[in-house]
């Protein structure tokens, strides 16, 4: 009697098997990437405007933009189910773990990668579209299968992961300037102390599945450290531009200044403590440093 009106793990109802399969399907998509897409996408495209916003403009952009890197991510899934399923952080990922079959994966992703591309074509300008389908092409065709044979794959990987802000700024625009450059340049760098330090976490799980990252290829960590530090001292002066440009105004340059020097405080004691802890300082100070340093380039826009 004392249990009555409860409910319990035992009784509690199990979700629909639809509902199930709808959750593996939306977890191929790597929501959290996408998002973080979608917010880098965004920026090119408030930096891209030479008016008022066009906000159906922005709303094809987005979903198009949405749509694509999803079906970009399910994708991946699909071609690295096996590598998955030997890491112990990606080992519970639809494939691997069995919720899903491989040609289910690879016709969603196909289907999702389409219709955003063709979204992004029809609703926006072919110029976006045609950079979301070099962004996929790139990631998918080289990226991808080089991460097994070179440590230089985190290079090529840059390029891909660095394309959204151009995304939008197309999109917003109609065509590319040196301004937009800016931007691809600040994400470009970001990605290189951001993956590193996750590679060097996660280097056993990396070897395991037969992904050649540079702390797998070479252990000791000091050209992991070497270029962690190095592509953050660069990140200063790249990422101080759009105020010279008067993309952005005094109060951004102050902010990125300290943003970069905490980002180099980070990179600079995982340089003389090689270790996973310090690893782990870099990847905070990594998500710490971009959003804030986008919020501040949008909220100290001249326009705004």
């Amino acid at each position: 009697m004392a249990g009555r009106g409860k409910v319990t793990a035992v009784n509690r109802p199990a979700a629909p098997a639809w509902q199930v399969s709808a959750r593996h399907y939306f977890d191929l998509t790597k929501p959290r990437i996408t998002w973080l897409i979608l917010v880098t996408t965004g920026v090119g495209f408030f930096f891209g405007l030479n008016g008022p916003v066009d906000w159906l403009l922005l709303l094809h952009t987005m979903m198009g933009t949405a749509v694509i890197a999803s079906g970009t991510a399910a994708l991946n899934q699909w071609y690295e189910r096996e590598a998955d399923s030997r890491m112990r952080r990606t080992q519970n990922r639809p494939l691997p773990a069995g919720h899903l079959t491989p040609g289910r994966a690879l016709g969603f992703g196909i289907a999702l990668a389409a219709a955003g591309f063709l979204q992004l074509g029809f609703g926006v300008n072919w110029l976006s579209a045609l950079l979301g389908l070099f962004t996929l092409a790139s990631y998918l065709f080289v990226y991808t299968p080089l991460k097994s044979r070179s440590p230089h794959s985190t290079t090529v990987g840059a390029v891909p992961g660095a394309m959204p802000p151009l995304i939008g700024y197309a999109a917003a625009r109609g065509m590319l300037t040196f301004e937009s450059g800016i931007l691809f340049a600040i994400m470009f760098l970001w990605q290189f102390p951001h993956f590193y330090a996750i590679a060097w976490m996660y280097r056993e799980d990396y070897e395991r599945a037969g992904i050649r990252m540079l702390p797998v290829v070479e252990p000791d960590g000091d050209s992991t450290a070497r270029k962690i530090l190095l592509t953050s001292i660069a990140l200063v002066p790249v990422s101080i531009l759009p105020a010279y440009l008067q993309m952005t105004g005094k109060y951004y340059y102050m902010g990125a200044i300290l943003l970069g020097f905490y980002f180099l405080y980070a990179s600079f004691m995982v340089m003389m403590e090689k270790t996973r802890p310090r690893a782990r300082g870099v990847l905070l100070a990594s998500v710490i440093y971009l959003p804030v340093l986008l919020l501040l380039m949008v909220l100290d826009h001249p326009s705004v």
